[in-house]
């Protein structure tokens, strides 16, 4: 009989929280798929304890009814004149046997095991997580310029001037099976977005033909070669396809559907008919304008800074941000403020004027104010006109925090006022956003202030986003960077730094130098946290200009 304590056990409720789905969107919601994991582990370690019992049980079994045919039926017919003899073989034959093959206690451990997996569902990936998750592979794969064979080694490899180079070497590495490449592949695949389903699908063959299927493979050698032929049909790349056809073939020569294909590959391969033209070509993005000088900005990881300042010098900090000077009252805290607290300034560019404070946070408040978001954490939603909408050149979960009195958010609201001048509280500047990114998460090319008067920042009716006041909350081994694509510079993520711009000119007008994205997240967890500061409120902090063309 099975241990009902173990029953009970796998009846116990889930102690983590639901990730709410879009998995692949932030860092935070695959922490928890390793706890899911985790109690998965211990309801497989029980079924592999069970089946050990039973499995020992048959074996006892096996033994026992051998020992009987080597040792007492074997070339003797005295033993089956012993009634007793024959009685434990009649009914070992009718009942014992029967028992052993048809034992309900297979069928018990499976069921114990799947009601375990069921309590865990809600909270372990779904179909869009893989999808999106393969979609962030192949993001990284086309952003920093990756060599899929290098990443299926676990290594961050790009080939520079003819040498295979290393982008970044992770301090944890993990190597992919050719399952895991074909699951790749296959995604790219039902996009019909060939160009990189041949690339992870070649790795995918490559890797079944030198190893061998296991039982927890979805895809195999065949399946590949069958994804990998028609890619390479639909590329252009005739000769392939038909090679890949027939190696498929001698695995299944009777697939109806790849002999017609064989058929006709061959008639497209006549020499009478002029060649196709090659169409892996890079899917088209959005942002085809800016994507070369978006993708090398990110693959700088860092910036050229324009200058660097580390001492307290007000009346140049006012000067240069271009507000007007606090007042007395103000000023004096300020001052105590950086005696208290130094900041260390970093001015990176003037147009569009761009500044980092390093150690504007520290690492204890940092943590409280990811451990503050953490349960609002939503998928992230971008302007869709009057509207907001998920988007796929947004990857990332955010959540808004309230300053209540005293509390951490608003000290960071009072922080950020006595730097920048500018008047924070609500409305005219929002509540604090907090951003955790997700598998290759990133922001496509964007700006900070509205572009239309339908959009939803206008909804607090304190006019545009003046500035942006980005507080970093965490390091990354890789990737992350802020690109600013016209201004040609990008900015590395900096622990526990805070980076500030301004996105309108004197004249209410946007600026068009803000054009910036935040880079895909190569290696790491990425966290942020944005201040956005509108324009209402700032009358005597940051006065207009007498010239309506500044």
């Amino acid at each position: 009989m099975k241990n009902p304590a173990c029953l009970c056990f796998l009846w116990t409720f889930a102690l983590i929280r639901r990730s709410g789905g879009e998995m692949f969107t932030s860092l935070q919601t695959v922490k928890q798929a390793i706890r899911a994991e985790g109690k998965l582990i211990d309801h497989l370690r029980t079924y592999i304890d069970q089946e050990a019992e039973r499995l020992q049980d048959v074996r006892r079994f096996y033994a026992k009814v051998s020992a009987l045919h080597t040792e007492l039926y074997k070339g003797s017919t005295a033993a089956l004149g012993n009634p007793l003899v024959a009685f434990t073989l009649i009914k070992r034959l009718h009942s014992e046997w029967l028992n052993v093959v048809f034992s309900n206690e297979a069928q018990e451990n499976a069921e114990a095991l799947r009601s375990g997996y069921e309590e865990e569902e809600a909270d372990l990936p779904k179909v869009e997580d893989l999808r999106g998750a393969a979609r962030g592979l192949m993001r990284l794969q086309d952003v920093y310029a990756l060599q899929v064979s290098g990443l299926s080694r676990g290594r961050f490899q790009r080939v520079t001037n003819g040498e295979v180079m290393d982008v970044c070497s992770p301090a944890v590495s993990v190597s992919l099976s050719g399952d895991d490449c074909f699951l790749v592949g296959k995604v790219a695949y039902e996009q019909e977005d060939y160009y990189h389903s041949v690339q992870w699908l070649e790795e995918s063959v490559r890797l079944f033909r030198g190893g061998q299927w296991s039982l927890e493979d979805e895809g195999t050698l065949e399946h590949a070669l069958d994804h990998l032929a028609f890619s390479h049909f639909k590329t252009g790349n005739i000769s392939h396809a038909l090679s890949l056809s027939h190696e498929l073939l001698h695995y299944d020569p009777m697939n109806g559907r790849v002999l017609q294909n064989v058929e006709k590959y061959e008639k497209l391969l006549d020499p009478a008919r002029p060649p196709s033209t090659d169409g892996s070509m890079r899917p088209s993005s959005a942002y085809l304008r800016t994507r070369d000088t978006y993708e090398r900005l990110c693959q700088t990881q860092g910036s050229q800074p324009l200058a660097h300042q580390s001492g307290q010098n007000l009346t140049l900090l006012s000067k240069l941000m271009s507000f007007k000077e606090p007042s007395t009252t103000s000023k004096v805290l300020f001052v105590h403020y950086l005696l208290l607290r130094p900041v260390r300034r970093e001015v990176l560019s003037l147009r569009p004027f761009v500044v980092l404070y390093h150690d504007f946070i520290t690492a204890a408040e940092a943590e409280d104010i990811k451990t503050f978001a953490q349960p609002g954490l939503r998928r992230s939603v971008v302007a869709a006109g009057e509207k907001q909408a998920t988007a796929d050149y947004r990857i990332s979960k955010s959540a808004w925090l309230k300053g209540s009195a005293g509390s951490l958010v608003e000290k960071l609201d009072q922080r950020i006022s006595l730097i920048t001048g500018l008047n924070v509280k609500h409305p005219y500047g929002e509540f604090l956003q907090v951003v955790n990114y997700g598998i290759g998460g990133h922001y496509e090319p964007h700006f900070d202030h509205a572009t239309s008067p339908s959009s939803p920042v206008f909804k607090l009716k304190t006019g545009n986003r003046v500035a942006t006041f980005m507080i970093y909350l965490s390091p990354v081994e890789a990737g992350g960077s802020t690109a600013f694509i016209y201004a040609n510079f990008s900015v590395p993520v900096v622990e526990r730094a805070a980076i500030f711009w301004w996105n309108l000119h004197r004249n209410g007008q946007g600026d068009e130098d803000t054009l910036h994205a935040g880079c895909p997240v190569l290696i790491g967890d990425k966290w942020v946290a944005n201040k956005w500061i509108h324009e209402y409120g700032q009358e005597f902090q940051h006065r207009c200009s007498l010239n309506p063309e500044e």
